[in-house]
């Protein structure tokens, strides 16, 4: 399921009179257990791509193929089964259910899903002891910091077991050593789990632990090279 492949996605924007280019003619590969960073400026189009991807936005034209499904052909019901089931969020904002505990926030999707009481408690206990959030089960997101409520929202994106996480901007609203450790814990997670991951950030910082790095501007993909990551594992 965690296989990606992209051919020549093209998406634009009206913005008053003027169209903006947001994918002009994408084409990319992703390989299942991978570690991406998606950089460039804003309006270079990761945000664009990241939604593509996560099936929140359809391209004008072009295919995505993820696992052995062409998502771009599905319709909505069928995209927000695949985003409940196999892909995870994580967003700048962390979108915390504000009068949910950590718990709560946790166990939502897989209340969604059906998940007995029994199994839901069992999961969430396990995810936040593994994201470092045990003993703070029963804390509203107003009594955690920044950092901490990053890692109730990766608790409650990886809990369901999805083979990919879509990760948008994650560090934009965390200090420099909350960012490091989220950065941390996302490696962890895809050695551990074999999550693939997708990233967006313009942080050169955050760029560092990406073993792919993958450049745009203005809509298009302007560099795609592996690197040795000299941040977090390699510290």
């Amino acid at each position: 399921m965690s296989s990606i492949t992209c051919r020549s996605l093209r998406k634009t924007f009206r913005q008053g009179e003027e169209i903006i280019t947001g994918l002009d003619d994408v084409s990319l590969d992703i390989d299942k257990g991978e570690f991406v960073c998606l950089s460039g400026p804003s309006g270079s189009g990761k945000t664009t791509l990241l939604n593509a991807l996560g099936g929140l936005d359809t391209p004008d034209s072009g295919t995505i193929r993820i696992g052995d499904m062409q998502i771009d052909e599905l319709g909505k019901g069928e995209l927000a089964d695949i985003r409940l089931d196999s892909i995870g969020f994580v967003f700048q904002a962390f979108n915390l259910i504000p009068v949910l505990t950590a718990r709560e926030n946790v166990e939502f999707v897989m209340q969604v899903r059906g998940i007995p009481a029994a199994e839901r408690h069992e999961r969430s206990t396990a995810i936040l002891d593994e994201v470092g959030l045990a003993g703070m089960e029963d804390r509203l997101p107003s009594q955690l910091s920044g950092g901490q409520q990053q890692r109730v929202a990766v608790a409650r994106a990886i809990v369901s077991r999805p083979a990919l996480i879509l990760a948008d901007e994650p560090t934009a609203n965390l200090d420099s050593v909350s960012a490091s450790q989220l950065m941390e814990l996302f490696q962890e997670l895809n050695r551990n789990h074999h999550i693939t991951f997708v990233i967006s950030t313009h942080d050169a910082h955050v760029m560092r632990y990406a073993k792919r790095l993958i450049r745009m501007q203005d809509g298009r993909i302007i560099g795609d090279e592996l690197q040795q990551s000299d941040a977090g594992q390699d510290a």
